[in-house]
């Protein structure tokens, strides 16, 4: 039987009523993100599609932030909900349980992020709250790129995890939304893999320069790499 949780240094994840579990790509991303935001000053942000409450608790654990985090799968909503009232943060995370395209906000956000579902149009599985996390069949890229950018703020940022292997179609989506492409990190497993991952940094206004990076999450002998371990120092027990 899979471990119902996930414990990482200052908080601990349950994810055994959510589809969506704890995923290398989702904690590196999460991580990532984090990163990025550290130091600055937000007075809101916006988590699309939270599963578990994992990015919103790894962007809190270091940004003072107010999160709205997005939920459409019920018991995914409420599980993410406790594993935040039992985190370090209980007051910094609010669970909104709703479809994101048809949830009413009342403000723009200066930070989105998001590790959407994108398996769209491959085989979906019989189970539906799986189908609802892994596939795009109720929520499709070009729907979430363009509320995303309703919701951006002039100067804000979005983040999102997405697959490279639709990276063409990726790329246009982000051009006919009316984002810029700031950073893109290409995620590979080893040296010798193709990338599976990009994690995206978009925005509204045009980025004096493009960054385009890659990272490896193991080197060839299997141990996490050094770029790996720095990102994910502060929140894997054994790094």
């Amino acid at each position: 039987m899979p471990n119902p949780y996930f414990q990482f240094k200052q908080f601990c994840i349950r994810h055994d009523r959510c589809a969506m579990k704890v995923t290398t790509d989702g904690c590196l991303f999460g991580a990532w993100v984090a990163h990025q935001a550290a130091g600055k000053t937000y007075d809101a942000a916006l988590d699309i599609g939270t599963g578990t409450g994992l990015l919103s608790l790894m962007v809190a654990q270091q940004n003072q932030v107010p999160i709205d985090a997005v939920e459409i799968d019920p018991e995914a909503a409420a599980q993410a909900g406790e594993n935040i009232a039992a985190s370090p943060w209980p007051q910094q995370v609010n669970v909104i349980m709703g479809d994101f395209l048809k949830t009413s906000f009342s403000r723009k956000y200066p930070l989105i992020f998001s590790n959407p579902p994108f398996y769209e149009g491959e085989l979906a599985s019989t189970h539906q709250g799986r189908n609802l996390a892994h596939h795009a069949g109720g929520l499709l890229l070009k729907d979430l790129f363009a509320k995303t950018y309703n919701l951006l703020e002039a100067d804000g940022q979005a983040y999102l995890l997405l697959p490279a292997k639709r990276t063409q179609e990726i790329v246009k989506l982000i051009s006919d939304s009316g984002f810029h492409l700031a950073q893109v990190v290409r995620v590979h497993q080893t040296p010798s893999h193709a990338p599976f991952r990009l994690m995206m940094q978009l925005s509204k206004r045009a980025p004096q320069m493009q960054t385009e990076t890659s990272l490896l999450i193991c080197t060839e002998d299997k141990n996490y790499s050094a770029a790996f371990t720095e990102l994910l120092k502060d929140y894997y027990l054994y790094l």
